[in-house]
């Protein structure tokens, strides 16, 4: 019998973030698929799928500034990968995630005939909707975390397949609180609030004196309450430290946990954090939460032209309404996120319907994303084998 020929597939994920997504898609791939193989830009985790890394992640995972200052040597190493699989073409190229590198480099793929796919939808919709056309040109068939950015895409005719988002089927819908808080040696009883207030070095300076300030404006009115704060690294929280020496705040009834921050959210009864990936986390733990951001003004000013939103917590974006408080740059002051917080406490019943609301959310995202992302490239491959055929 005939051996079927091995599928070469390119992949490059830039962040830890795509590196979790890449290799979950990748594993999905190889049970289903009898010969496979897979090169590109990988972290240690498509690395243990089988991804051959030609470069270290690392060199992708850089933003803001310091992206802007590396810009040549980020450039080569795309045209580097461009001529590469030019001259070893791949049956699919999927970029995963970090779009202002991969749909650059989609683009030149998919105009020399090489069929591409996009994992991980970039804010197109929210802001610099002028990209729609760079991602038309680039992408075969885009994949999204979200239904609304599937939505999105069909009104733009882009090839598109929601496949839901892997942490909704990582996160149990249930679990035990009390088992958390003594796993993390917290009160078992009384108010517990879980700072988060960033995890990059950026929106800890911005945030530290925000999030101490807070808790000490809810410590006066709330002595019994009690906080906790989870970090990333032993350096992140030490920025959060100093802001609490800064504004005498060591008395507060606090624990600092490190690398716990899933666990710190799910032990809470709030979240007042920092808008971004956590707050996806924490809805699908069903927190009620507080949401807030601070750039600064110049970035402020110079993003704000291209905004097409009006909400910016994805909670609030993905339950198409304002479920959530957020407050952004002068709203984010201490005595409005103190009472937002104290809001839920005092209107148990706000709470309640804030978790229903969150469970709807977490059921609608649990859609075993990496088998629905493998669906969606397996069909792609055939898609175009039958084109050929014809």
């Amino acid at each position: 019998m005939k051996k079927s020929p091995a599928i070469k597939i390119g992949i490059v994920a830039g962040e830890a973030s795509g590196d979790l997504l890449g290799a979950g898609l990748m594993s999905e791939l190889r049970k289903r698929l009898s010969a496979v193989s897979f090169e590109g830009i990988g972290g240690p985790l498509m690395q243990a799928q089988g991804c051959r890394s030609l470069f270290p992640m690392e060199q992708l995972s850089i933003i803001g500034l310091e992206a802007v200052g590396k810009y040549p040597e980020i450039n080569s190493l795309r045209n580097t990968l461009a001529d590469h699989f030019l001259k070893n073409p791949p049956d699919l190229f999927i970029g995963v995630d970090v779009p202002d590198f991969n749909l650059v480099l989609e683009e030149k793929l998919k105009s020399a005939g090489i069929l591409t796919m996009h994992y991980v939808s970039p804010t197109v919709w929210a802001w610099r909707g002028y990209r729609i056309h760079r991602i038309k040109r680039a992408v075969d068939h885009m994949l999204t975390l979200f239904p609304f950015e599937a939505s999105f895409y069909r009104r733009h005719h882009v090839p598109v397949t929601f496949v839901g988002h892997p942490l909704a089927d990582q996160i149990e819908e249930k679990y035990d609180v009390g088992a958390l808080r003594r796993q993390l040696h917290l009160p078992s009883n009384g108010k517990l609030v879980a700072l988060l207030p960033g995890s990059r070095f950026s929106e800890l300076r911005r945030h530290a004196d925000l999030f101490v300030k807070t808790a000490q404006w809810l410590h006066r009115r709330h002595p019994d309450m009690h906080f906790v704060v989870p970090f990333v690294s032993a350096k992140t929280r030490e920025v959060f430290e100093h802001a609490l020496y800064r504004h005498g705040a060591w008395f507060l009834p606090l624990t600092i946990v490190t690398h716990h921050s899933r666990e710190a959210m799910a032990a809470s009864d709030i979240v007042l954090l920092a808008s971004g990936t956590a707050t996806l986390e924490a809805a699908l733990l069903k927190k009620p939460m507080v949401v807030t951001y601070k750039v600064s003004w110049l970035s402020y000013l110079l993003i704000t032209p291209f905004l097409h939103v009006d909400l910016y917590a994805l909670p609030n974006i993905l339950a198409g309404r304002a479920l959530v408080p957020e407050f952004i740059q002068s709203k984010a002051v201490p005595e409005t996120l103190g009472k937002a917080v104290e809001l839920y406490i005092s209107q148990p019943d706000k709470a309640k319907s804030v978790r229903k609301a969150l469970a709807e959310i977490h059921h609608t995202l649990r859609r075993k994303a990496n088998r629905g992302a493998a669906d969606a490239v397996i069909n792609l491959l055939k898609s175009r084998k039958r084109s050929k055929t014809i």
